[in-house]
């Protein structure tokens, strides 16, 4: 997501492979792949954090182009995938930290305006994902009860 208050986009990490092929030196089969997508979804992991794993560990540049599908599609195939996306997991635990250190710092304001924007994030978040029915139409977000969201 675009920083809301800035043009900038930031400079964020690695990209993509430009070849849509898999590279000659990729000794794993789909099945193998999927198999290991299954066992880090079983270990809590998220999506982007398997690719990664996938990437660093095993040598594998492109899910979608050895499997033709996403990890996030084996995921929801093998009914692992978690009720809230994670990206807005990401943006309620950021929200968690910053309330922990509002409570301790009260008068820091550059803080209250963080947790303004992050809740403000959340929630347009939510509209897309209630928009495209990943979350159901009576989700809202609370702050006092942001923790249990994460279970």
């Amino acid at each position: 997501m675009a920083k809301l208050y800035s043009k900038s986009r930031g400079k964020a990490g690695s990209h993509k492979p430009m070849d849509k092929t898999v590279p000659s030196w990729v000794t794993y089969k789909p099945a193998e792949v999927e198999q290991l997508i299954v066992k880090l979804a079983k270990q809590e992991k998220g999506s982007s954090l398997i690719g990664i794993i996938l990437r660093d560990s095993y040598g594998i540049p492109s899910v979608k182009a050895l499997l033709g599908k996403t990890i996030m599609q084996v995921i929801k195939e093998k009914k692992l995938g978690k009720k809230i996306p994670e990206d807005l997991i990401a943006l309620i635990k950021k929200n968690i930290a910053e309330m922990k250190h509002m409570e301790s710092n009260k008068h820091d304001m550059v803080a209250h305006r963080g947790v303004q924007l992050t809740e403000s994030k959340i929630k347009r978040l939510a509209t897309y994902y209630k928009a495209k029915k990943v979350l159901p139409e009576n989700w809202t977000y609370d702050r006092t009860q942001a923790k249990l969201y994460l279970e």
